[in-house]
């Protein structure tokens, strides 16, 4: 991930710290949201609490789309001096009628929301993005997006917005806080090398923690050999139908021993792995080059994402847990918060926004065999390729944190 670009190396030789004025676009802004935890950083320093560092982004407006009980946005707006808009349009422009800001961050996760038929979270992302393009189109200028998580809840909205983003050449990153975080042990494939197999732990619930679960696996397998090639085919088992493809080997066992192992909060049986998880799930990966994977939700056993991989060439295991602090400040989103100043500072994503593109198609489609009995699925929306730009790499130490239930 990124660091921070804050001081006379962007600054084309100016003394003052380059400056990027930045709307955000939001359902819900409440303690602990999304919101809170990326755009707070804008307001608040790094650490949530006045005493880190600066971010090189401003916030100058805010929309708000729901305002619940809990509501901190119209306090903070009172205290830093920024306006809440009660429309995108005056949010983009300032009210001016033009377009205002040198950025967008469209944060859409949290909020009272219908669910699709097959399980997902209908935020309305399509709407907040439409509106934010025609002020572009208006306006005859385009400026960096970011999209939290998905692109969308559903693959056609997703595209849309993919194919609008091309279209317009509208620098767009979107995506997990999860991949780019801290790996105890560090591990990523191997430059130049080939998998055969990859099986992710995840928990929570399924639509919101599953897709941090397909980023995780999605930043690990378009670093194999040729890059990401596309995906043929996905199926969803649940409950009773998980454990015989666990004891029929339909994945491998040692990849699931190895995740297990990685676990930093061991369950302890008393009883066993089929009796402490009540409802299992998992989901099957069919890449076009051959390549398998497997997510396995265990709610009752997991409570932590990791991953184990087998390479081609040796046969040999590596494997990994993919650590959030799950304490205020939430420094993983810091690291977030890194790459999309990068991209707001400099115009270049990060990274390629295909990986989300890919995941939020992959939930769409798993979800859908879900609710079609597990069928198994062919998805020829999902065989495109793309080569990744972006590398992991092991970020400084987090900073002490203060579990959520203490704030």
């Amino acid at each position: 991930m990124l660091p921070s670009i804050l001081f006379a190396t962007l600054c084309l030789g100016a003394a003052e710290p380059v400056v990027k004025r930045v709307a955000g676009l939001t359902t819900v802004y409440r303690h602990n949201s999304h919101a809170d935890v990326i755009l707070s950083r804008l307001l608040l320093t790094d650490m949530l609490d006045g005493t880190g560092k600066d971010s090189p982004l401003k916030l100058v407006s805010l929309y708000a789309d729901q305002r619940p009980a809990n509501d901190i946005s119209r306090l903070l707006a009172a205290s830093h001096r920024f306006p809440i808009y009660s429309n995108i349009a005056d949010t983009l422009t300032l009210g001016t009628g033009r377009l205002a800001v040198d950025g967008v961050l469209l944060i859409a996760e949290h909020g009272d929301y219908p669910r699709s038929p097959t399980g997902n979270t209908q935020y309305p992302k399509r709407r907040f993005w439409d509106e934010m393009i025609k002020v572009f189109r208006a306006s005859g200028r385009v400026v960096p997006v970011f999209v939290d998580k998905h692109l969308a809840d559903n693959w056609t909205d997703a595209k849309h917005i993919y194919d609008t983003a091309r279209e317009m050449n509208i620098p767009l990153m979107a995506g997990s806080s999860v991949p780019g975080s801290w790996r105890h042990p560090a591990a990523d494939i191997e430059r130049d090398s080939s998998v055969d197999e990859i099986v992710v732990l995840t928990f929570g619930s399924t639509d919101h923690y599953g897709f941090h679960a397909l980023e995780c696996l999605q930043a690990v397998a378009e670093q194999r050999r040729g890059g990401e090639t596309g995906v043929r085919a996905v199926q969803c088992l649940t409950g009773g139908s998980v454990w015989p493809a666990l004891r029929e080997k339909r994945f491998d066992p040692e990849l699931f021993d190895a995740a297990m192992a990685r676990l930093a909060r061991r369950p302890s049986f008393g009883k066993s792995l089929e009796e402490s998880v009540k409802d299992p799930i998992l989901w099957r990966v069919e890449y076009m080059d051959g390549l398998l994977a497997t997510v396995l939700e265990l709610n009752g056993a997991v409570s932590e994402w990791t991953g184990a991989w087998r390479y081609h060439r040796d046969r040999r295991i590596e494997s990994t847990q993919f650590w959030t602090q799950e304490a205020r400040p939430a420094a993983h989103f810091t690291l977030l918060l890194n790459g999309i100043e990068n991209m707001m500072l400099t115009g270049a994503p990060s990274w390629i926004v295909e990986r989300t593109l890919m995941t939020s198609g992959l939930l769409d489609a798993l979800l859908q065999s879900r609710a079609n009995g597990g069928m198994r699925m062919e998805t020829p929306d999902l065989r495109f390729a793309y080569q990744q730009s972006w590398r992991w790499k092991q970020p400084p130490p987090p900073p002490p944190g203060r579990p959520w239930s203490e704030q």
